[in-house]
This record gives C-alpha cells, structure tokens and sequence, in this order.
C-alpha cells in the first residue's frame, strides 16, 4: 500500500506553474521541429505509398409499368405486389449472393489485371492493353500471380513462379477448385496474341484492345481470385433509399479502379431489370408453356376426328347427311363448347385446388384466363401468390435469419387460404351452370333419335371435330394474348442516371486530414513529452520557484559555464560568468558590512546533494575575492569526496585532514595556486571518521589561524542533504551560501532547507542558482554526477529516492489537481 508521505512535496504545490512550463516547453524546441518533420514526413510516405480509393453511384427508379395491351380478358400482367414492396424486394436482391454471382459472372471481375507502380500494384483494368478470355470449362491457376511480358505487338511471355510440385486450380463453370501437377521452378513460356493457350493449369487467349497503342516492353500482372470470396466482396454495394421519394434507389461502391465501378454499377442494375422483366413474364410464360402443352394433346384429338370423318365419308352422300341433321348441328355444337369452356373452369379450379395443397414453389401457376376464368378475386391471388413465391426464392440467397421468411411464409399462407375459399365458392357456382348445359344437351340428343342412323354418326364425329377446332381456336387467341402482352411489358426499374467516371469521386486517401493529424501530432507528442517531464523532473526551474518554495534571499544567478575547467572566472574574467560572481560578491560584501562584520570574513557553500556546483561555485567566488587583491583561501573540507584539488592541478597527499589529527602545521597543509593571492587547503586523506574531526576543537583553531593570514576563508563543504557536517560548520561562517542547480535542484530539497533554517542549524543562509538559462536546456551543467555512498543519511533522505515513485508522484499531481 502507497503511504500518503510519498505524496508530501506535491500536497504543497497549490498552482500550475504554467510560466515554468512555458519556459520549460520554449527550451525544447528542437524537439518540437523534429516531430513536426517526424509526423509530416511519416503522413507523406502514408499518402504517397496507398492507392486512391474512388466511389461513385448510380440512380435509378422503381415506377410500375402499365402494359398497354393488357385488357380485363388478359389478365397475364405480373404483380409485384406495389411499389413499395418492389423497393425493398430490389434493395434486397441487389445484395443477394445470387444476383452477384451473375454479375460477377458476366463481368469476369474475379480475373484482377495489375501493374507494379513505385509504391504498389494498380488495378489497371480498363485501361490494360488487353483482355483475356477464359475457357471456363477447364481449369485455371487462380492466386498466383501470372507475369505478362509482351515481347512484340503479336507476341507475349508468361512467367508464373511455383514453389512446389501443385497449384490450385479453379473450375469456373462448376466453381469446383483442385489442384493440377506441374514441375516446380520458374514457368516461362511465350505465346502469340490471339493463339488459344491450353496448359493443364491455364486455359485463356489473349486479345489486345481495338485502342491499344504500344505496349511493347510493357509489364504485366494477371491473378484468377476465388468466385466465391469475389461475389462475397461486391455484395457490400451501399443502398440508399430516397427518404422524400421512396422509389428512388441510390447504389455506390468503393474502388481503387473506376472503370470497374461503372461497369459493375451499371451491370448489376442491367442484371436487376433483366431479372425483374423475366419475372414480370412468368405469368404470360407460364400461360404459353400450358397452352401449348394443352395444344399438343388436342393436335392428336382434331387428328382422330379427322381421320374418322374421312372414313365414314367414304361412298356416302355426306352433302345429303349433312343437310338432313342441319338444324341440329348448330344447335349442339354451341352447348358443346359452352360445356367443354365449363369442364376447362372445373379442370382449373381441381387443379389448382391440388397443386396449392400438395405444393410450395406456386411460381409456376398459368394465368386463370387460360381456362376462360375471369373472377377478378382468383386472378389477383394467384398473381399475389406467384410474386410472393418468386421474392422468396429471391431472399433464400440473400437474407440471414428466419424472420423474413416467417413474414412472408405467412403471406403465402394467407393468400392460399383465401384462393382456397374463392375456388370452392367459384365451383359451387360452375357446377349449377354446367348441370343446366348437360340437361340442354341432352334434350338436343334426344331430339337427334329422329334421324336416320348415318346422320346420328354424322353429327357424332362433327361435334368431336368442331368442338376440337373450337377449343383449339380458343387457345390460340389466349397464346397470341400471352405472347402480345410478354412483348409490350417494361421493366418496373428504370435509370436515371447510370453510373459515368466524370472525374472526381476521390474518397481517400485523405491526403489532407492526414498532414493535418501528423501536424497536430507533431506539436502534441513533444508537447506530452514536455509535460511530463515537467512534472516527472520536478526540479527548480527558475527563480519563481525559489521564491515561491522559500523566503530565503537568492543574492544571485549563475549562468552555464562554457570551459572544460572549473576555473571560468580566471580563465574568462570579462564573460558574462565571471560578472555574475562579481555580483555575488558585492551582495556578499553587503551582508558582510549589514552585520557589522570587521576583519576576516568566513563563507561557508553547501547544498542539497552532490552535483549541484557547489565546488564550482567555491572556487570562483574565491577567485573574485583574489583577483580584487584580497588574501583568500579555500579550505576542502568535503572529507568524504575531495575534489577541489583537481582543478588547480594539486596534490591531495595532505591536507585539512592531516592538521585536525595533528600530523602537520597549517603552513605545511596550505598550497599556491597559479591564481594571485589565492591559497587551497584540500581535504586531504579520507579519514574513517569525519564527523568527528569536523567537531573537533583543532578545526575551531585552525579557523582562527586562517583569520589572522587571510581576509576571506571560503569553506566548501559536503552537501547538507546528505550529511551533518555543513550543519556543524555554520557556526564558524558570517554567511552560508546555499548553491541551487536549474533542472537539477529537486523542489523537495527546498523544504529540507527551510526546516534546518526555521530549527537554527543553519544561519544567514541566502540561496545562489547555478546553471541558469533563460531557455533551459535539461540536464544542461557541469557533469559532476558524482555520489557520495555515505553510511548515513540525515532526515531519512536517500539518492534513491530522486527517482523513487516518479509515476506515483505524477498520478497523485494529476489527481490533486482536479480535486
């Protein structure tokens, strides 16, 4: 479990520094120009390496057609069941498996025609030189690329590279895929164009377009695609039904090739209407089919009747025959048609009473007029029932799920339930009328016993041959109405404006959103980057967050150094750095003569943790002091980590350690330096206990000899995060400088300060930043980056925890912020 303690420093910050923030995020614009040219750069490989993916769309409307043959006696015009029944069943079909199928099919769109551009593979159909034209009852490579070469105008090479001893093949008549034996290896091999090309894994021959120009030398690429997972691709055409005039139906569809988009858009409306015309002529269709099955039986009929009649006229005087049953024949033959037109009704009405019980596919029901029906209630069911039957068998290959088809399989069952009822009600009455016939009839036979008996068989074998060619004439009249009213229908689907490349179209890619997005995320990411490291560093960043941490005075700013030596005022005394100490010295003199201090002034430095410039700051406010011919030493008394000796290029033999335990004089521990009026005591060995010679007495005399040869004695120190010995030191100091490092400095180290001050263990303390820029560049100073490893740590504080829970700290600001 996280304790609230890891949580300390941010609980204090009470606002944003949205001011460090901006400085922080100025400092870091290289990073922000490098994303910018990351992102952008990133996006224009984008663009340039997809291909343009075009849409366009095609409209057409439904309006039902009124065929203008057809009469109330016809009867033979299909229903579709309304307009708006039409919408829905196209909008359907349009995405139906088998109606891509056909339109796949008739397009050959499962063969891609391709060429290698720069940056990838173009759909060049359209727009290739030439087509190829599949054998589609032999097999065919399909999904392996099949290299075209044109060596001259008439001639061409293929190349197929095959990795084994198979490649799947494809029937496309039976769409029946295999695989075919070859030899593995490279297949080359050239033909001429025009010349069949029979191979027991490609059978084609290749034309060249009547608009080819030169295409020799050119490259390239045809792959055979399985039919199925073609058809599956081109039934995602978007439908979209006009809201303000429902029979408007808009197709679009998405490509990188528009020459197929036009071809399949307006292919697959042409397919629609032929479909819808050829189910608009079932009715008529079926109609002629049963007349002319009806037609074919009584051929045989009239040919009997015929026959007979030829042999009973043989020797007779059938003129005499003839004039003696006259009046009779007349008569008979009128109620031999009425009654063969009233057994043609009952003979429907059996029929389709059975085929409506015993039956489910009803689309192949003739038209009621063929057997002289009329009844508007028969005729319009049994239009209902075909259409409803043909948009079934539409969705078995279109629609998912078993709503629908219970939907329209109750239709279906409706209807038949109701043509069921109109059929027995039309018998009961049929039946009556043809009792009546058969009773007229047989009165009319009756009164033909009279004749003589070769004028009875006379007027036998003529009502059989009339009553053939009656019921003949009748159906030729009902085929040649079929036959009119199938020419003169229209299909319900007109174009209003087919699908046409007329430039534009482009959909993506989107060139311009996608520089927009790389631009917006080239200022992000790095923008993201800079506010966590705003937050995770969590360091000082200017002079705001000294004032605002601390009421301690800050008596002066210290810029970068510049040389690979800690020596910059003495190396560079007119630069910028050396007048920023040269300032540190005058507020330093201020203090000195604030309080009254007369004689040897004593300087102690110290700071938070190793690194901060410390030692840096040490040697070149001594130097300013020496440079204004003031006598000044540096005594090291880091006893742990000495270091100042390296920069006056000095031996650390012996040292300040060396005259606390009383093995030297002060004489023989104090060394020139090559800078006027400056001397160093360096640490010296590191002694096993350096506490304890820091709160010696010796170090306290040794003090006092130095007052009495020098007017500035500079300390430098170990940092007071760290360790105790600053604390101890301050009681020999005027003035204790507390060194602050931008981008280095934790804020948390501030309040360490704070408390040693309000608890006394640190007097007169003022506060110098070292490193500063106005743009600051992070981690930018002096490469100390040494550790010191001590055993012991003051206030529970370790180097570890600089880096110690940096997201858990992050999170926590997140959260007490929006608190």
């Amino acid at each position: 479990m996280l304790d609230v303690k890891d949580f300390s420093f941010f609980e204090n910050q009470n606002s944003f520094d949205f001011k460090g923030f901006l400085i922080k995020t100025g400092s870091y614009w290289k990073w922000f120009v490098i994303g910018l040219v990351i992102c952008l750069t990133v996006a224009y490989q984008v663009n340039i390496r997809k291909q343009k993916i075009y849409s366009l769309e095609s409209t057409l409307a439904i309006k039902e057609q009124d065929n203008p043959l057809f009469t109330s006696n016809t009867s033979l015009v299909f229903n579709w069941g309304g307009t708006s029944d039409q919408v829905q069943s196209i909008a359907t079909s349009l995405k139906s498996r088998s109606h891509n199928e056909l339109v796949v099919n008739k397009l050959d769109f499962f063969i891609e025609y391709l060429q290698e551009q720069k940056y990838f593979t173009q759909d060049v159909y359209g727009t290739a030189p030439f087509i190829v034209k599949l054998d589609k009852t032999k097999n065919q490579i399909y999904q392996i690329p099949i290299n075209i070469t044109f060596i001259s105008p008439t001639e061409y090479e293929i190349s197929i590279a095959i990795n084994s001893n198979t490649v799947p093949v494809i029937n496309y008549s039976s769409n029946q895929a295999s695989v075919a034996n070859v030899s593995s290896g490279e297949f080359k091999k050239r033909f001429k164009v025009g010349q069949k090309v029979n191979l027991p894994f490609l059978n084609w021959e290749l034309k060249i377009n009547n608009n080819s120009l030169n295409y020799t030398g050119s490259k390239y690429i045809v792959i055979f695609n399985s039919f199925d997972s073609t058809v599956s691709r081109y039934r995602n055409v978007k439908i979209i039904i006009d809201e303000k005039a429902a029979s408007i139906i808009k197709l679009s569809t998405e490509n990188t090739n528009k020459a197929r988009i036009v071809d399949y858009l307006n292919e697959t409306v042409l397919m629609l209407m032929k479909k819808q015309l050829e189910s608009k002529n079932l009715f008529a269709e079926n109609t002629i089919k049963y007349i002319d099955t009806t037609l074919s039986l009584m051929e045989t009929e009239v040919k009997l009747a015929n026959d007979e009649l030829k042999d009973f006229s043989r020797n007779r005087n059938i003129i005499e025959i003839e004039s003696r049953g006259e009046s009779f024949q007349s008569e008979i033959s009128q109620l031999d048609v009425l009654n063969d037109a009233i057994n043609r009704k009952i003979n429907y009405y059996n029929n389709l009473n059975s085929y409506l019980r015993n039956s489910t596919d009803y689309s192949r029901l003739p038209a009621p007029s063929v057997a002289g029906i009329d009844d508007p209630n028969i005729m319009n069911n049994v239009s209902n029932l075909i259409g409803l039957s043909v948009r079934r068998s539409e969705m078995s290959s279109s629609v998912k799920g078993d709503v629908m088809f219970d939907n329209i399989d109750n239709e279906i069952s409706a209807v038949k339930r109701v043509l069921l009822e109109n059929i027995n009600s039309a018998k009961a009455s049929i039946q009556f009328e043809s009792s009546q016939i058969k009773n007229k009839i047989s009165q009319a036979e009756n009164k033909m016993i009279s004749l003589p008996e070769d004028s009875q068989d006379y007027l036998k074998i003529m009502r059989k041959y009339n009553l053939s060619n009656s019921v003949i004439d009748a159906f030729l009249q009902k085929r040649n109405e079929a036959q009119i009213v199938k020419a003169a229908n229209l299909s319900d689907i007109q174009f209003i404006d087919p699908a046409k490349d007329i430039g534009g179209g482009l959909i993506g890619p989107r060139t311009g959103v996608n520089y927009v997005i790389a631009l917006f995320l080239g200022i992000l990411i790095p923008l993201l980057i800079v506010f966590l490291i705003f937050f995770i560093n969590n360091a000082i960043q200017n002079t705001d967050d000294i004032s605002r941490l601390t009421t301690i005075p800050l008596i002066g700013v210290v810029g970068v150094k510049h040389t690979d030596s800690n020596l910059a005022v003495f190396e560079k005394p007119k630069a910028a750095l050396s007048e920023s100490f040269r300032a540190i010295r005058s507020s330093l003199q201020f203090l000195y003569k604030k309080q009254k201090i007369d004689g040897t002034k004593t300087l102690m430095l110290t700071s938070s943790v190793s690194g901060e410039g410390k030692t840096f700051c040490s040697i070149n406010i001594a130097t300013v002091f020496a440079m204004s011919e003031k006598r000044t030493v540096i005594v090291g008394l880091d006893l742990r980590k000495p270091k100042i000796f390296d920069d006056f290029d000095l031996k650390n033999d012996i040292g300040a350690v060396n005259y606390l335990i009383g093995q030297k004089t002060l004489e023989e521990v104090t060394q020139k330096t090559s800078i006027p009026n400056l001397d160093v005591i360096t640490s010296g060995p590191i002694p096993p206990n350096p506490s304890e010679l820091i709160m010696g007495e010796t170090l306290k005399e040794m003090i006092d000899e130095l007052k009495s040869k020098y007017e500035y004695i500079i300390l430098d120190t170990p940092p007071v995060g760290l360790v105790t010995d600053a604390v101890e030191l301050s009681q020999y100091c005027d003035v204790t400088l507390y060194v602050m490092r931008q981008n280095f400095t934790k804020k948390e180290m501030v309040n360490l300060l704070n408390n040693r001050v309000q608890r006394g263990e640190l007097t007169n303390v003022s506060i110098i930043l070292n490193g500063f820029e106005n743009k600051a560049k992070y981690g930018a100073g002096y490469g100390y980056g040494y550790g010191y490893g001590y055993g012991a740590y003051s206030n529970g504080y370790h180097e570890e925890d600089e880096s110690k829970n940096i997201f858990i700290k992050y999170f926590k600001l997140i959260k007490n912020k929006l608190s």
